[in-house]
């Protein structure tokens, strides 16, 4: 079973600063650190492989400095680790991403492709399903358990708004993990030894036959124009009582700011 884990390295939310003058984030001092659901992603490509064999191989995009990402993911139990990085990709949004992830994933050959949900820095849960697309193959989102896998078919149950769907795929797949699907293992002191001597393949747009206008602020249909914090709010009201009489209170309110 070839199996590919898509991961991200991300600054930690908690050291997260805006530029106030240029309202882009503030990476420089702040540390990085794996996606917290590509953890869960991770895990489950391992489980998967402890299950029925196989090979983990994780990939990510971004800068030289997105190895360390991929060391941690190797000292986890992964095999190999690839990072896709060159100047050409930078500015991607998540359309030129999934693109960029979608040649590695064909030059490296998958029959399960695992992605955290979203990551913490974009929100966007639009890396996963888009990258499927590019690759012409079915995918699963919100997966928060896997109940069966087969050489051909994998069964799993996909979160709804009121429980759970059960669906079946044949493979090859791309699914994307919540954390409710596993706790995700520490590394053992064997794998951090091993994570140590890896050999990280680095991969350029070339590599991969991605060309200059597919990739980057070129490859991009979307561009995020600012960043900013939301101005903190005091005008909120707690309206109290019983329901008949927090309903009261509202038309009240409403009706004093004419909106009634």
């Amino acid at each position: 079973m070839r199996i590919i884990v898509c991961i991200k390295q991300v600054p930690d939310t908690a050291e997260v600063r805006i530029n106030p003058e240029t309202g882009t984030l503030i990476r420089e001092g702040v540390p990085s650190i794996i996606n917290p659901l590509d953890m869960h992603a991770i895990e489950a490509g391992l489980q998967i492989k402890e299950k029925i064999g196989g090979k983990v191989t994780v990939i990510s995009m971004g800068p030289p400095q997105a190895e360390s990402a991929l060391r941690e993911a190797v000292a986890m139990g992964a095999d190999e680790a690839v990072l896709i990085t060159d100047k050409t990709f930078a500015g991607s949004d998540t359309w030129a991403t999934s693109y960029a992830l979608s040649m590695a994933i064909k030059k490296i050959g998958a029959d399960i492709i695992i992605c955290g949900k979203q990551a913490i820095d974009g929100d966007t849960a639009q890396v996963g399903p888009e990258t499927a697309e590019f690759l012409n193959i079915p995918h699963i989102s919100y997966v928060r358990k896997i109940e069966n896998i087969e050489k051909d078919l994998i069964k799993v149950q996909r979160l709804m708004d009121e429980g759970y769907d059960i669906v079946e795929s044949s493979l090859p797949v791309l699914i994307t993990v919540i954390k409710e699907l596993n706790e995700p293992r520490l590394p053992s002191l064997k794998g951090k030894m091993a994570a140590k001597k890896a050999v990280i393949q680095k991969w350029s747009a070339q590599d991969i036959g991605v060309s200059e206008n597919d990739a980057g602020i070129k490859g991009s249909p979307t561009q995020v124009k600012n960043v900013f914090t939301p101005q903190a709010r005091n005008d909120r009201k707690i309206l109290e009582g019983t329901p008949e009489q927090q309903v009261d209170a509202l038309i009240m309110e409403l009706r004093g700011l004419k909106c009634l």
